[in-house]
């Protein structure tokens, strides 16, 4: 029974670290007024009759705190690049040089940083949601063992073993979420 015990605790934490990856990679595409490569990293370029993220056909830079340079690593595809960042549609206007495309990163309004602060409170949210529904799941598992003749002590000790596991990964997530909160509304 132990070892069924430690594959649901296993399993729980796998699928917990799963949805914390996912929270930070969604932070990530939250802009905080500086500029960032990683902004970039969901745009996907038509290269060859294939959609190629970005980051894969070309070196994104930033030269300063308000921009990012984009350089091909074939000329011939920079109106491609420039179509795709237009499509995105993130608010960017890309200038092409010739060589690069540059993207001027605005500066964040008031009213902006609070719509931001707002969606990354959801984006908590949901990875808190995420990691209700695998202790849910874990609970149930360990519940399913206790019909299976686990003692009542044990499954009550594996169920609060299960609880601490969540309440660290929820920590983990107001950690994060204040992190980029802090950064958006800082100007």
């Amino acid at each position: 029974m132990t070892e069924e015990l430690n594959n649901i605790n296993e399993e729980a934490k796998m699928e917990m670290d799963m949805a914390m990856e996912h929270l930070e990679k969604e932070l990530s595409k939250i802009r905080a007024g500086k500029a960032n490569p990683s902004m970039l990293n969901s745009i996907m370029v038509e290269y060859y009759g294939m959609m190629t993220p970005l980051n894969q056909i070309a070196t994104i830079s930033t030269p300063d705190a308000r921009s990012l340079s984009i350089k091909p690593f074939e000329k011939t595809s920079l109106q491609d690049v420039e179509k795709a960042i237009f499509a995105a549609n993130m608010g960017f206007t890309p200038q092409n040089d010739g060589e690069n495309v540059r993207i001027n990163i605005p500066a964040l309004t008031e009213e902006r940083r609070k719509e931001m602060a707002k969606m990354i409170r959801a984006e908590g949210e949901n990875a808190k949601i995420s990691l209700r529904n695998t202790r849910k799941s874990a609970m149930d598992s360990i519940k399913g063992l206790g019909k299976d003749g686990l003692s009542e002590d044990n499954q009550k000790d594996a169920e609060a073993v299960i609880q601490e596991i969540t309440n660290g990964y929820g920590k983990k997530v107001d950690q994060l979420t204040k992190a980029k909160e802090d950064e958006v509304l800082s100007i």
